[in-house]
């Protein structure tokens, strides 16, 4: 699969998305990133991203958050609706995905929320996996690569050589994975780290966890 193919790729797993919420960690003009926040979906930022998107020429349709890290003035200058949530139990993902919910918004990519600080990011992965029962589907996007929580079944879009990992906290439950190079029947993981590192064989993979409990799967970008 050539460099246009990939591109096309991941274009088609982002088709549904309705809105991007953006983050202040690393965010780069990838083509990814910017065809989301150019697609028409709806655009949520966390107030410390502001600037981050205004320098990409991204007007969001909404800022959340306490206001600290932004320059209010560039709301009156560019238009934008804010709404504060001054709560010191939540971080700005979790203000963002509040938002989200009391305004019926779903369909969501997080953009911005890994690179940087990296207790954040397993913070905000942590908290990814916590609200996405109460998303019909919610992915988080880095720069270098996507991440979906799925619980029970599910089959992932993939290409041959594709990196892929599975990360699943519970210990007591079997997981099966069929499509990857290194595949596996009804074994229970005791460490997080020991379904990583696998590889896509073809144009898709499933993975059964024989319970409910979350399971993480990320796909990298590029080999």
């Amino acid at each position: 699969m050539d460099v246009n193919e990939r591109s096309l790729f991941w274009e088609r797993e982002f088709e549904d998305v309705e809105t991007v919420v953006v983050g202040n960690g690393e965010l780069t003009d990838s083509s990814e990133s910017l065809k989301l926040l150019k697609s028409g979906a709806r655009v949520i930022c966390c107030d410390g991203a502001l600037q981050k998107l205004l320098s990409i020429n991204i007007i969001p349709d909404a800022v959340v958050g306490d206001g600290d890290s932004m320059d209010k003035a560039l709301l009156e200058k560019y238009h934008i609706p804010y709404f504060p949530d001054k709560s010191e139990e939540y971080n700005d993902l979790q203000k963002a995905l509040r938002y989200c919910l009391s305004n019926l918004l779903d369909n969501i990519v997080l953009l911005g929320f890994g690179g940087l600080r990296e207790d954040h990011f397993i913070a905000n992965l942590s908290i990814w996996v916590m609200y996405s029962v109460r998303f019909h589907k919610i992915i988080m996007l880095t720069e270098h690569g996507i991440f979906n929580v799925m619980r029970g079944k599910a089959e992932f879009r993939s290409y041959e050589g594709m990196q892929v990992s599975v990360f699943a906290r519970d210990n007591t439950v079997e997981y099966s994975f069929s499509g990857l190079k290194y595949p596996v029947e009804e074994r229970a993981f005791g460490w997080l780290w020991e379904g990583s590192l696998n590889e896509a064989t073809g144009s898709s993979f499933k993975i059964t966890a024989f319970s409910i409990s979350p399971v993480i799967v990320y796909r990298a970008k590029s080999r």
